[in-house]
């Protein structure tokens, strides 16, 4: 006599408590950054030590080969560096920016206005400020055009250099250091699509509007093939590009587009799967009933997670470990000569980051918290906001990036190569200097330090 199916043994299969499913995401992103300093510091390294080598003019022969693709009379081409990497592999890179900066809108910090106003104006603080020190330096000269490179802060070598001090560093300055890079991107994001698209082609622009148009009717109607929206991004991605606008912009609209909200709710699904797994429900066990009502269940498991946390998932770690390793190997790589530190751009650079960030960052800070606008994060002091801000000042790939957009033209090589020499020294300076306040800060505690700041 054959037995009845069985019914499992009863397990704790509930969701763990809210804080944990809001941190979970938090802590994953820190991780992978944290990792992904790790490599991007070894490509920077791999990069450099090829520049400087018998194999300098191969290595960067091969990032300047152009491709074509045609198609009758239309033609796509450019080089392997500039439009597979910069244009291409970086769009994916800030896709994923504006799904972590709708995320942040969303359910993050930048979700409520006391939270978010300190990250944010300590935000614009760092970008307005180096500017300004890199015009001092550049103003009416050749250069000018490069003052938008020492704005943006690289969360991955921040992240990396905070996990140097483990459990030490408060949750409260890792949270607010990645808003501000967050609202970091967006303004670069902006500077890109306002400063650095050429004159625009209005009609391809109008076919990329009706790319976003369709895009958002599909999100509406439940269209859930990532098939039908990989033809669709890539269309926009290609009007982007033939209408001047860089199209990395169009990623990070698609990002900002992707539905935060899950098909299906989570209380709606824990109860299909509490009844499931207690036996409440009659199941069918016949083999097609059977393999049907597991296809339906792992739908429904799929959709109770939002398209722009499974987009974040699936993607982060392919920027982090991937696309970001590509790009630093195809834009570090610089010639190292000592002479170069005294370029004028390269001391531009280099004291926008150094200087520039930190200051702006605290400025910004002590005015807002002065005025009773907004409160330091719980368990953060001066000196560690201090420390923070000059580890943001390691601009690397977003100031890499601006680098390549403000001096892309083959008469600006010179300066191109100097903005990289002032990125990365500047880079390197600004991560000693936070590194060594955040040392004597955790060795030797000032009186108060460990008490919590009000919240704000």
């Amino acid at each position: 006599m054959s037995e009845s199916p069985r019914k499992p043994a009863k397990a704790n299969v509930l969701p763990t408590r809210p804080i944990e499913r809001l941190l979970t995401p938090f802590q994953r992103f820190l991780h992978i950054q944290a990792a992904s300093g790790i490599v991007l510091l070894l490509c920077t390294a791999i990069a450099l030590y090829l520049a400087n080598s018998a194999w300098a003019e191969s290595f960067a022969a091969f990032w300047h080969t152009e491709i074509t693709l045609s198609i009758g009379a239309w033609k796509l081409e450019g080089s392997i560096g500039h439009l597979i990497v910069n244009d291409g592999l970086m769009t994916i890179f800030f896709f994923v920016v504006g799904l972590e900066i709708k995320r942040e809108i969303v359910t993050g910090e930048l979700s409520e206005f006391r939270k978010a106003l300190l990250p944010v104006v300590a935000a614009i603080g760092g970008m307005v400020v180096p500017a300004i020190v890199y015009l001092m330096f550049q103003y009416g000269e050749p250069g000018e055009r490069g003052w938008a490179i020492p704005m943006a802060t690289d969360i991955a070598f921040v992240v990396g250099f905070l996990a140097l001090f483990g459990d030490r560093v408060p949750v409260g300055l890792k949270i607010f250091l990645l808003s501000l890079a967050i609202v970091d991107d967006l303004g670069a994001i902006l500077i890109i699509a306002l400063v650095f698209s050429d004159s625009l082609a209005w009609n391809w622009l109008a076919l990329a509007g009706v790319g976003f148009a369709l895009t958002w009717l599909f999100n509406k109607i439940g269209v859930r093939s990532v098939f039908v929206y990989l033809i669709i991004g890539f269309f926009i991605w290609l009007a982007f590009l033939t209408a001047h606008v860089h199209p990395t912009v169009a990623g990070v609209i698609l990002g900002l587009m992707t539905p935060a909200k899950a098909w299906i709710g989570e209380n709606t699904f824990t109860e299909l799967l509490r009844g499931v797994w207690s036996g409440d429900l009659e199941v069918d066990f016949t083999p097609d009933i059977q393999s049907l009502n597991a296809d339906r269940l792992q739908f429904a498991a799929r959709e109770t997670t939002s398209p722009l946390t499974r987009l974040e998932n699936m993607l982060h770690p392919w920027v982090a470990f991937v696309i970001m390793p590509i790009f630093a190997l195809a834009n570090a790589g610089v010639k190292i000569d000592p002479s170069g530190l005294s370029d004028p751009v390269a001391m531009a650079v280099a004291a926008g980051l150094f200087i520039g960030k930190p200051v702006g960052i605290l400025l910004a800070c002590f005015i807002t918290i002065r005025l009773g606008w907004s409160a330091l994060p719980r368990g953060v002091n001066w000196p560690m906001l201090a420390g923070g801000g000059c580890l943001a000042g390691i601009g690397f790939t977003m100031a890499l990036f601006l680098n390549a957009l403000a001096f892309g033209g083959p008469e600006d090589l010179i300066h191109q190569v100097a903005g990289k020499i002032g990125t990365l020294s500047g880079s390197v300076i600004s991560s000693i200097l936070g590194a060594v306040i955040l040392i004597y800060v955790f060795r030797k505690p000032a009186a108060g330090l460990n008490q919590p700041a009000r919240e704000g």
